[in-house]
């Protein structure tokens, strides 16, 4: 078809770039190949194929068609290019050389690829440059700024760094300059105030560091402005008032400082102002009251104070969404008889304190989704106008002190997220809160509920998280809960008063990943179940309670336990020797990874630990901390020295057991440990040297056993100098204990020679002494005794002569016979 001159073939299932014939068509001047599944690469003309001399396409669009590999150079032959859109695909490796020829190409899109090296500096008269979303590396070029004719401009999603190149300001012509999510160093040039045609700017997600310019005040023709998540300081300028096209401005997560200017208020086009986490200070100017088409307003996480009245909201008539959220100092005092000019679908008040009880003026707000009012001070019962809100799915009114009964809030068919722990309520769980089957969490911990958890809580199908925990509650737990096999993540029902043995049907759900029933009074012995069918837990606490019998081995399949703390029970035998194998132990990784739709506003792992000797809470985390506690039980036997492989471990806690042996040589390769406690057991030995490689240690008990040698030292460990952590451990010596060791002798060594040459030198006296007695007592009580008697001296002498006599005669006889002996023969 040598006549063709447009050429469109998108949106079809091609699957061979090769069969449409690029190389084959020279006066084609527009070709569109867009949505295909070509699914390979772009190559060149082939040896087979009758390559055109000469190739008059001026435009080429292969956007999203699957294609990967290099970008062929064969690109180059196309002289009369102006526009090449290859974005959406796989392509990888640099952008070919072979660009460079293309002196007519006004507009280029290579975005969302895969495309490495620097960014070209051999670039022509674009007016469109599109690299966004690839992996380019480097910094920007100066060179961009010689592109008289650029209109937009869009790096984003790359790995460029470095500063923005004061160049860019000589882009009279830019509309859009797009730079956002990169590793961008450096202030934000004064220049890109000169870009007086701009009318998007976005620099969000850097580390640009400095003040906002108060030059961007002349970008007259913007509408959108977006500097959020970078290092920004200083004060927010007044200038930014002059930008009276401004529809968007979002400048939340810096470190802007400050008040809130005045002059904000008139944007009077404004839909979205976000200021979200910054350090600013201040009241809410009123003039924002002023900003007639604002829907989105969000200053929360701030350090803002001051008083909220109704004329800050006196003509958002058209405001949907209100944050002030983490204001703690700052102060809603609204009439009850107001009544707004709004229709909101979502509230957050959190941390701020709402004067005159519950706000009245939510009552008329029909159209309402969300609602957090939490830890803002109010008190008393709930209003019963909360029963009609008719799509209401999130409610927080938690860390308050509302009282009253569960009955009166709402449960509409659109609930999904229920928060009230902390706060006064008491009475029984409602049997009517099990008709709302749409629950995905309900957390009503820390209160003052009583009863039985109903039965009926098994048509909660979808509820992924259950708290219950802190309150007083009891009875035995139904075994209904069993059935919320399907999605049941969450279950903590711990400080409460619930009784009896864990029910089998538990066993049943199998996508838990925590289950807390601490501190209550169950009995019996741990289930092996928990480990055979509850494989996915990464919390199990049972701290706390009246179970016996020994650990079942079938935990050690929880491979990815994070905690378990089984302390404060009457468990007996030998610590499992499988627990070196808590896969979830080894190695770190991020222990959570929910994503639930109101993920920012719920405490989603919160779990109390004994660790560093101390109860501790563990909130809002992703990551972890990674706990064993078997503390406080009946164990006996050896500390297994496969428990030393468990290299993430940050908490290990043996105390108060019947531990007995030595500490295992190979401790020092649990690097991760930061508290470790074996005191109140019967462990003898030495302390392995090892445990100077415990570089994170900074809580240690190892009292009250039969420890004995020289305390290792090492650069972590002379930090822990208090005496007591040694105490009851009477053969311990070296720092920081006041029993100095010998420096050259072996710690063990040491000890028993000592022991030997003490209680040998002191057998030494003893025995001189017996003999210097048993000596003077004869000598004296013999000779004393002679000197007194001189009848008993006379007879000694007498005795004495008569056995010298009779010794002579027998002498010279037997010498006589002998002589006589000899002569004979």
């Amino acid at each position: 078809m040598p006549n063709l001159l447009k050429l469109d073939v998108s949106e079809n299932n091609f699957e061979h770039i090769e069969l449409v014939g690029i190389w084959r068509q020279c006066h084609l001047k527009e070709l569109s190949l867009t949505y295909n599944h070509f699914g390979g690469e772009m190559t060149g003309p082939s040896l087979n194929t009758a390559e055109c001399s000469h190739y008059d396409l001026e435009v080429l669009e292969v956007h999203e068609s699957e294609l990967n590999g290099s970008i062929t150079e064969s690109v180059g032959k196309l002289n009369n290019l102006r526009v090449l859109s290859l974005g959406s695909n796989s392509f990888t490796g640099s952008i070919p050389k072979a660009l460079e020829r293309l002196r007519s190409l006004e507009a280029l899109d290579l975005s969302h690829n895969q495309l490495t090296g620097p960014v070209p500096t051999f670039l022509g008269n674009f007016t469109i440059l599109d690299l966004s979303y690839n992996q380019f590396s480097g910094s920007i070029p100066e060179s961009l700024g010689r592109l008289a004719g650029l209109t937009l401009l869009s790096l984003e999603l790359n790995m460029l760094t470095g500063p923005i190149p004061e160049s860019l300001g000589r882009l009279a012509g830019l509309t859009r300059l797009s730079l956002q999510s990169s590793l961008l160093t450096g202030p934000i040039p004064e220049s890109l105030g000169r870009l007086t045609g701009l009318t998007h700017l976005n620099l969000q997600s850097n580390q640009l560091t400095g003040p906002i310019p108060e030059s961007l005040g002349r970008l007259t023709g913007l509408t959108h402005l977006n500097l959020q998540s970078n290092l920004l300081t200083g004060p927010i300028p007044e200038s930014l008032g002059r930008l009276a096209g401004l529809t968007r401005l979002s400048l939340q997560s810096n470190l802007l400082t400050g008040p809130i200017p005045e002059s904000l208020g008139r944007l009077t086009g404004l839909t979205l102002l976000n200021l979200q986490s910054n350090l600013l200070t201040g009241p809410i100017p009123v003039t924002v009251g002023q900003l007639t088409k604002l829907i989105e307003l969000d200053v929360s996480e701030n350090s803002l104070e001051g008083v909220v009245l109704e004329s800050h909201f006196a003509k958002l008539s058209m405001l949907k969404e209100l944050d002030t959220s983490a204001n703690d100092k700052l102060i809603f005092n609204i009439s009850h008889e107001w009544t707004p000019p709004f229709q909101l679908r979502l509230v957050r008040l959190r941390s701020c304190k709402i004067e005159n009880g519950f706000p009245q003026w939510l009552q008329n707000q029909r159209m309402l989704e969300e609602l957090v009012l939490s830890n803002a001070s109010l008190y008393g019962l709930p209003p019963t106008w909360l029963q009609n809100m008719p799509i209401l799915n999130i409610l927080d009114l938690s860390h308050n002190k509302l009282i009253g009964s569960l009955i009166n809030l709402p449960f509409s068919e659109y609930f999904m997220f229920l928060y009230l722990q902390d706060n006064l309520f008491n009475g029984s769980i409602p049997r009517s809160m099990c008709r709302r089957t749409s629950l995905i969490i309900l957390d009503v911990s820390s209160n003052r509920l009583s009863g039985n958890i109903p039965d009926c809580v098994e048509n909660l199908q979808d509820k992924k998280m259950l708290k219950l925990s802190s309150n007083g509650l009891s009875g035995v737990l139904p075994s209904s809960l069993g059935n919320i096999y399907k999605s049941l993540e969450v279950l903590k029902l711990n400080d409460n008063n619930f009784n009896g043995q864990i029910p089998q049907d538990l066993g049943k759900l199998g996508y838990l990943e925590v289950l807390d029933l601490g501190n209550n009074e169950f009995s019996g012995n741990i289930p092996k179940w928990i480990g055979d069918k509850l494989s996915t837990l990464r919390i199990l606490r049972l701290h706390k309670n009246n179970f016996t019998g020994g650990i079942p081995h079938s935990l050690c399949k929880c491979s990815s336990l994070h905690i378990l703390d089984i302390a404060h029970n009457n468990l007996t035998g030998y610590i499992p020797q499988c627990f070196g194998e808590l896969s979830g132990m080894v190695e770190a990784r991020v222990a959570f990874d929910y994503q639930l739709f109101y993920e920012d506003e719920v405490d989603l792992m919160d779990v109390i630990q004994v660790f560093k000797g101390s109860e501790l809470e563990y909130t809002k985390t992703r990551y972890i901390v990674v706990n064993m506690d078997l503390s406080s039980n009946k164990l006996t036997g050896e500390i297994p020295v496969d428990l030393t492989a468990l290299a993430s471990l940050m908490g290990l806690n043996l105390s108060h057991n019947h531990l007995s042996g030595s500490i295992p040589d190979s401790i020092g390769n649990m690097k991760a440990l930061a508290s470790l406690d074996f005191s109140d057991n019967q462990l003898s030995g030495t302390i392995p040297p090892s445990m100077a490689a415990l570089n994170f240690l900074s809580s240690m008990n190892l009292s009250h056993n039969k420890l004995s040698g020289r305390i290792p030292t090492g650069k972590q460990l002379q930090t822990l100098i208090d005496q007591s952590i040694y105490a009851g451990n009477r053969d311990l010596c070296g720092a920081p204990l006041p029993n100095n060791c010998s420096s050259h002798e072996n710690p063990p060594a040491t000890t028993s020679k000592k022991k030997y040459k003490k209680a040998n030198g002191q057998r030494n006296v003893w025995f001189y002494l017996d003999i210097t007695c048993g000596f003077a007592t004869g000598f004296w009580g013999i000779i004393g005794v002679l000197a007194f008697k001189k009848e008993w001296r006379r007879k000694l002498f007498m005795i004495a002569e008569v056995t010298m006599d009779k010794v002579y005669v027998a002498v010279a006889v037997r010498i006589s016979k002998i002589k006589r002996g000899r002569e004979a023969i």
